[in-house]
């Protein structure tokens, strides 16, 4: 247990203990089943049942033919826009199915691995990152500190990859006893692009593989504000004992658990971490997350290194999950573990949530445009349906989106209707559906790694996070789509965090403009119907929601500056109109002392 009070040594051991490996024929990683562990298994296939169907029943019903809109000779115009209201209205449900069908079948399929003890004598290199200007020193001390203390039966040396050559970070190497690397003014490790592009996270490893890979086994990875816990490497390396094993990770949580956006950030990761990635291990093949993780060196060399990519670690792993062992020939395979063992720093401003989101959501369009294509004739079919599914979920949010304001835009502005359904059999379904998924959502919260979150809670901070990210896909979304160049951007951490100012909300304070002006005019044109009303009061809410916490936090914060700054003014005038104790003697002190006889 932390001072804190954060259990993180129990969320350590979420997998179970450590096992002796098999004696016998060669290992392999063994899994348990979630849903097998679970005592009360009917309630749960019901939801996962149950809640797809419903969503399904709900999208054949607004989309029947016999339910179609039909306009009078003369309305060609209302009648294009009738159509393309019907085409939005069955994406958007059709791409519901995709979503609760995907949570129902990671609910099914989710496992965790069986933890064993590590071979002895691995050559392990502990590796963070520091990009002097960007990066605190404090918090690279913690780190490092937090990787001298892992451990670890066998050679481990603990490595600073140092972006600029920085006299106080090889100060604080020696302090620590910990390894220096720069590839600062190396002109081949330094290029424009590729696996050694100057300025990113990808390139600054790949150089470091480069010049001593070859002397490690493996390497252990933490971002540089992720301090590891001293088991890190007996709960991950265990797994290297399946020689089929590229990569092992382990969930993300933010240990400044104290900011509103630092906890719903937190709680909207939860599906990944606790379900998400968990359904990757039925495959082999869970996500590569570059936050915490310990990879096989010769894996990753033989793809030519960490990718090109503004999420390097999602697009290595899916290279990885492509390519053959040659050793073994068998596809190279991954394990995610869901004990916590690094605690990082999340975001704590809207700008610097809003910036993760965004290069978050490029990388995933970027894999998907430049190396999807070839995942169907290079991997295998289990494992291509988890990472589609997976892949999606950006693209998916961002569509849906857009189709939601371009429906309530047409229906407010040109009464435009591409479906006519009975309003009590439409509330009907929709409700069902939604309880049915919020149900599902809610049953697998028992499984939240996160020892942050307190027990029982519902996580509906990480939905309205999820929700109100919407806007911030689309806008990476058209990026992509329109193929403007993308940055990595290191997250602002700690103190150094960016401030929030009005034009941190500009997309989505266009977005509620539109939305309200929409309300207005559809008063003064008549189009009252009372579902896309609301539908467009819902949207302008999420997209004023993150602007509504932003005031109120500020407010709190001003109130709590000004009661300090009262409460200190009291204390200093308390303390001279009392007594002034000196050699045992007590002097009375009066306003109306001159200090003379």
């Amino acid at each position: 247990m932390r001072p804190d009070g954060y259990d993180y040594d129990t969320h350590s051991r979420l997998a179970g203990p450590l096992t002796e490996a098999p004696a016998g024929s060669p290992y392999q990683v063994r899994y348990t089943s979630l849903l097998s562990r679970e005592p009360r298994r009917i309630r749960a296939v019901l939801l996962m049942t149950l809640a797809p169907l419903l969503t399904g029943a709900l999208l054949v019903y607004l989309v029947w033919p016999t339910h179609w809109v039909e306009r009078e000779a003369g309305e060609t115009w209302m009648v294009d826009l009738d159509i393309v209201m019907l085409v939005a209205i069955g994406l958007i449900e059709l791409f519901m199915v995709v979503n609760v069908a995907s949570i129902a079948h990671a609910t099914m399929v989710a496992r965790d691995p069986v933890p064993v003890v590590p071979e002895p004598g691995i050559r392990v290199a502990f590796l963070t990152t520091y990009v002097p200007g960007k990066e605190c020193l404090a918090m690279v001390r913690a780190t490092l500190e937090g990787a001298t203390r892992v451990h670890h039966t066998g050679p481990l040396d603990v490595w600073l990859l140092d972006e600029g050559d920085d006299e106080q970070a090889k100060a604080l190497c020696a302090e620590l006893g910990v390894r220096h690397f720069s590839r600062h003014g190396v002109p081949e490790w330094n290029r424009d692009k590729g696996v050694h592009k100057a300025r990113t996270k990808h390139g600054n490893y790949n150089a470091w593989i480069a010049m001593h890979g070859d002397e490690y086994d493996l390497y252990a990875s933490v971002d540089t504000d992720h301090v590891p816990l001293p088991n890190f490497l007996e709960r991950m390396t265990g797994f290297f004992r399946d020689p089929d094993v590229a990569f092992v990770v382990g969930p993300q949580v933010y240990g400044n658990y104290t900011h509103p956006v630092t906890k719903a950030a937190e709680s909207q990761q939860f599906l990944f971490h606790a379900l998400i990635q968990r359904a990757g291990n039925r495959y082999r093949a869970p996500m590569f997350v570059g936050t915490n993780n310990v990879v096989r060196i010769a894996a990753v060399k033989q793809i030519g290194g960490l990718y090109d990519s503004i999420t390097e670690d999602m697009a290595t792993g899916f290279e990885l999950h492509r390519r053959r062992n040659p050793r073994t020939g068998r596809h190279w395979r991954s394990v995610y573990t869901p004990d916590v063992l690094a605690v990082g720093e999340g975001p704590v401003s809207w700008t610097d949530f809003f910036t993760q989101q965004m290069r978050w959501s490029r990388g995933t369009y970027e894999t998907l445009f430049k190396q999807y294509w070839k995942a169907p004739f290079t991997m295998p079919p289990g494992r291509l349906f988890s990472y589609t599914l997976m892949l999606v979920y950006y693209p998916m949010t961002a569509v849906n989106w857009f189709l939601g304001i371009l429906s309530c835009f047409l229906f407010l502005w040109f009464g435009a209707s591409g479906t006519q359904v009975t309003a009590s059999v439409w509330l009907m379904l929709y409700s069902d559906a939604a309880a049915l998924q919020i149900g599902l959502y809610l049953w697998n919260r028992r499984h939240n790694v996160s020892p942050h979150e307190p027990e029982g809670s519902g996580g509906l901070a990480g939905m309205a996070m999820s929700a109100l990210s919407a806007p911030i896909y689309l806008k990476s979304f058209g990026a992509a789509l329109l193929r403007r160049p993308s940055r990595f951007v290191v997250t602002p951490k700690g103190g150094d965090a960016s401030p929030d100012r009005l034009l941190t909300f500009r997309i989505h304070l266009f977005w509620a403009a539109l939305l309200a002006i929409s309300l207005v005019a559809s008063v003064h044109l008549g189009h009252t119907h009372v579902a896309m009303r609301t539908w467009a009061v819902l949207a302008m809410a999420i997209s004023l929601a993150p602007v509504g916490v932003w005031i109120a936090t500020r407010i709190k914060d001003h109130r709590a500056r000004s009661e300090s700054r009262e409460s200190r003014e009291s204390r200093e005038i308390r303390e001279c109109e009392e007594p002034v104790i000196a050699t045992g003697a007590v002097a009375p002190v009066s306003s109306t002392s001159t200090g003379g006889n």
